[in-house]
């Protein structure tokens, strides 16, 4: 019975560590979140809008490739007269986003905080440095893989026959969609996490519904990624990859793993 009960005192005392918080202290929490993170993008976006044409030198590069590979006028177009001035304000939000995501995260993890014991908040450090780098990783792969190869496709291979009038307000939006799109499905690995902390889903239910996963992962593919099959499917391989790490993430931070390692450090 002693032993019992000395098993028992750790959940007792974790218990005692979690501070409770009722929903409308939820609510102001996150509130608070929310607006630190807009006014932090916000200011990112002013000291990107000064960059905003070496900014979009970068964004018109994959295009402009493709076009001059293909013997196309390297041009694109507008209809309206807002549309350049929109142009920049998505490009410096896209870039004020990346410049500001440490501090977004941090945000996202002083919400998350208070709902984990103390022992749990050791995963602030690699939680932010893990988020960052698939974030940026994600960005960085649909720049240089997936964007290009759709627009090869697309248009090197499509469109040789026509004269293309790319407008710049649908080349922005698939380019937004594109890297933004691929940066949170990076972020994969980190949602299963934290579901796999609170015992939420385990790497046996990952595992089990793996077929489900794949077909979950093929359609967001296919609405996020430019519509050819290259790119989905280039679109879907890291979401695969990433599913199947999340995997051994979620087996190791499982409460049922984690209980089983502290018995043996006990032992």
């Amino acid at each position: 019975m002693p032993e019992a009960a000395t098993d028992l005192e750790p959940r007792e005392n974790e218990q005692e560590e979690m501070p409770s918080m009722s929903f409308l202290e939820h609510l102001e929490e996150l509130r608070t979140r929310i607006f630190h993170s807009i006014i932090a993008i916000a200011a990112g976006m002013g000291v990107s809008w000064w960059y905003r044409e070496k900014l979009f030198g970068y964004m018109q590069r994959p295009i402009f490739d493709v076009l001059r590979h293909a013997g196309l006028p390297e041009k694109l177009v507008y209809s309206t007269p807002t549309e350049p001035f929109n142009l920049y304000l998505k490009i410096s939000a896209l870039a004020g986003l990346f410049l500001t995501s440490p501090y977004v995260l941090y945000q996202v993890w002083l919400f998350i905080s208070p709902g984990l014991y103390r022992r749990e908040k050791r995963y602030a450090v690699p939680f932010m440095i893990s988020t960052i780098f698939l974030f940026v990783t994600g960005g960085y792969f649909g720049y240089r893989m997936v964007y290009p190869v759709a627009l090869d496709f697309l248009v090197g291979k499509m469109g040789t026959q026509f004269t293309p009038m790319i407008n710049i307000h649908e080349y922005t939006n698939l380019f937004l969609e594109v890297i933004l799109g691929l940066g949170l499905v990076f972020e994969m690995p980190i949602l299963i996490f934290f579901l796999a902390l609170m015992g939420v889903v385990s790497a046996g239910w990952l595992w089990r519904n793996v077929r489900y996963a794949i077909l979950v992962i093929f359609i967001i593919a296919g609405v996020l990624a430019p519509p050819d099959v290259a790119s989905m499917v280039i679109f879907a391989m890291p979401m695969l990859a990433l599913y199947f790490v999340s995997m051994g993430v979620a087996w190791f931070v499982h409460p049922t793993q984690r209980e089983a390692r502290a018995a043996r450090r006990k032992a």
